[in-house]
């Protein structure tokens, strides 16, 4: 019979991100759960059953190879010797309860009931495989999950998303260490992974608790150095020099958002580049770099510029837009004394913002209240005040600050 290669093998090889290396290491650590003891397989196997010269591989090769793909021999393209052959014997005392729920339909588990279980609900989030094999696939619905998170922190803000958020983290990081994936799997998951300390971060500054919010930003970078991705690692520095701002460090704030713009794929994406020159604007007017902030703003517009409207931006940077831009420009110009500059600048903010970022405009609605007064304007912050949406908003940082307006108007 002549030789065929086995394509149908080689696709899954590629679709799952395994080298034949690594996929005769799981074939023999899976080997384990079913025989009791590592299996045999080497690379040079595992090129001889793509090749097409072994068309039937023996059955210790063959029962980890189905519970790794989760499919039968046949639908891996191998071709069975004879009739009887196709029929596998399986050793019925061997395979561990581990072992069966790689079964497709007992092998998803759902998010543990939490105390944020109605947002859970409310975001049909999926639950997520703790065992079994791992492609990219899973990842994409992991992705989609935290998309619809961010949508959902821009429209309401952080309150309950907290301990989905860390609930979540939990779920990801039980299938990193239970499940089996590729390398290319393994550094999206810690992508992942890394993108929700990061809302978690700003769930926990919307409660109003800072040193909660350091721990997670800290640990989003640290996923982000484990994924190697710059954009993530970005976004991580640049939630630490804001949690550094918050707690009065400008200096040190600066001093990291420059370091984050020091990577050349950073600075070279713009949506990234246009919030980092922008949050460095506010860092150099706190410390009173009156050149510094105006040269900043103007790095940041240059980025903007260069922003593909075709484009399709990662979800967390939803929230960047022209009119974000310009609220960030107004808290520089408030920094630096500018108040009649950050009125106009927060003005237009609230101008640009679409109604769905419910969030940044209860932000700047009470910015722009805060700054009437600042100039004496009581009338113009009562307005103001009264021109809010907070209906439904959850976010303690932003209603504290609305209450301190609010004191100062009835005092």
């Amino acid at each position: 019979m002549d030789r065929q290669r086995n394509t149908r093998l080689e696709a899954l090889l590629a679709e799952h991100d395994y080298t034949h290396r690594t996929l005769a290491d799981t074939v023999n650590d899976v080997a384990v759960g079913i025989f009791g003891k590592p299996g045999d397989c080497t690379d040079r196997h595992v090129r001889r059953w793509i090749s097409g010269e072994v068309r039937w591989p023996w059955t210790k090769y063959l029962l980890p190879l189905e519970q790794i793909f989760d499919c039968p021999a046949q639908a891996m393209g191998f071709l069975p010797r004879g009739k009887n052959s196709a029929q596998l014997a399986r050793p019925p005392a061997r395979q561990s309860p581990a072992s069966k729920e790689l079964e497709p339909v007992k092998r998803r588990r759902f998010l543990a009931a939490s105390a944020a279980a109605t947002v859970t609900l409310a975001l049909g989030i999926d639950d997520t495989p703790s065992q079994g094999r791992l492609s990219m696939s899973d990842v994409d619905r992991v992705q989609s999950v935290i998309g619809r998170l961010d949508a959902h922190f821009f429209a309401i803000g952080g309150g309950p998303l907290l301990s989905v958020c860390t609930t979540y983290v939990d779920r990801l990081r039980d299938a990193l260490d239970g499940c089996i994936y590729g390398d290319r799997v393994e550094k999206a998951l810690h992508r992942s992974i890394s993108s929700l300390y990061a809302s978690a971060g700003w769930a926990a500054y919307d409660t109003d608790d800072p040193a909660h919010a350091a721990l997670l930003h800290t640990a989003s970078l640290q996923s982000a150095l484990l994924a190697a991705d710059p954009s993530a690692a970005a976004r991580a520095w640049s939630n630490l020099a804001l949690q550094a701002r918050i707690e009065g460090r400008h200096r040190e704030a600066v001093q990291i958002t420059r370091a984050a713009l020091d990577n050349r794929r950073t600075r070279q994406n713009p949506h990234i580049a246009s919030l980092l020159h922008a949050r460095l604007a506010i860092g150099q007017a706190k410390t009173a770099d009156r050149t510094g902030a105006a040269r900043s703003l103007l790095a940041a517009e240059k980025a903007y510029d260069r922003v593909n409207a075709a484009a399709t931006a990662p979800t967390w940077l939803a929230f960047l837009s022209e009119g974000e831009l310009s609220g960030l420009a107004a808290i520089a110009h408030q920094a630096m004394g500018q108040y009649d500059r950050a009125e106009a600048s927060t003005v237009q903010a609230l101008d640009l913002l679409p109604s769905s970022m419910r969030r940044s405009r209860a932000f700047y609605g009470v910015q722009l209240a805060e700054l009437h007064l600042l100039q004496g304007d009581r009338e113009g912050a009562a307005a103001t005040v009264a021109a809010l949406d907070h209906s439904s908003l959850d976010s303690r940082r932003i209603a504290d600050r609305l209450a301190n307006v609010q004191r100062t108007l009835t005092a």
